[in-house]
């Protein structure tokens, strides 16, 4: 039996705007600790990591581990029906076929039930070494989203560089070419408002627009964005759910070899 009772119900419906254009299908992993995804998005070049931990939640109930398999767009046709104000609980039966959500308003005038299928997926569990990344830049998660939408504007590619000077973010496209500086900046009123830059060793590294302006949907999750940064391995962007989890996205730089098969 599985039974979690989310208080922020407003986080779950955020949460799946964050990953439901990313991953069209996926399983939910349930376990004492907590409430996780992986997945690959269709095109195997992205991964995107979730982890709700059961501490997070009023109240939480799994017997044994569980894996559902969830369609995430209709999963979120249904999250789309609860009040942001909601209380949400997700219930299973072990071995069932179905999981419920349910939504109450706060005052517990309105109890809405909403069934859904689950589906069989074949996953398989990717294991995400931990790394030691030669660059972690944590930012303001809107500057970041800004950043992206208006390089696309320009080019398809972003170039994120961090060196003793900053941090920076170019791109070039048919129309010109745009470059983006941001420098550390702790002196600030508001902690979410800093820019930090650890560099260990400086780096560049290339990326696809296209999945970083997926992953700044995440955006109304935290004020806050890390992106963690070492060549040869995918870049991090991670967004912090309140105080219970995170998500994760996973994408490998560009190699060079890409830029000439265009060129």
């Amino acid at each position: 039996m599985l039974e979690l009772r989310l208080v922020q119900g407003s986080l779950l419906k955020k949460v799946l705007e964050s990953i439901k254009d990313l991953v069209n299908d996926a399983n939910f992993d349930c376990s004492s600790t907590g409430f996780s995804l992986q997945a690959m998005d269709s095109s195997h070049v992205a991964l995107v990591s979730l982890l709700l931990r059961s501490e997070g939640f009023e109240h939480y109930r799994c017997d044994r581990n569980l894996s559902m398999g969830m369609n995430l767009g209709n999963m979120s046709k249904m999250l789309k029906c609860a009040g942001n104000d909601d209380i949400i609980t997700i219930k299973a039966d072990d071995g069932g076929d179905t999981v419920t959500f349910m939504f109450e308003s706060p005052s517990q005038d309105k109890i809405a039930d909403f069934e859904m299928k689950l589906m069989d997926i074949d996953s398989e569990h990717l294991g995400i070494p931990d790394a030691e990344y030669q660059s972690i830049v944590r930012m303001p998660s809107n500057e970041f989203s800004r950043i992206c939408k208006d390089l696309s504007s320009i080019g398809d590619t972003v170039v994120i560089s961090v060196t003793k000077e900053g941090v920076k973010f170019s791109t070039a496209g048919d129309i010109g070419t745009a470059n983006i500086v941001l420098r550390q900046n702790t002196t600030v009123d508001k902690p979410e408002d800093a820019i930090v830059i650890e560099m260990n060793e400086p780096v560049s590294l290339s990326f696809a627009l296209r999945y970083m302006n997926s992953f700044t949907k995440a955006t109304p999750l935290s004020d806050t964005v890390t992106i963690s940064l070492s060549s040869e391995l995918p870049v991090v962007v991670e967004y912090k759910v309140a105080e219970m989890g995170y998500i994760r996205y996973y994408l490998a730089p560009k190699i060079e070899e890409d830029e000439e098969d265009k060129a």
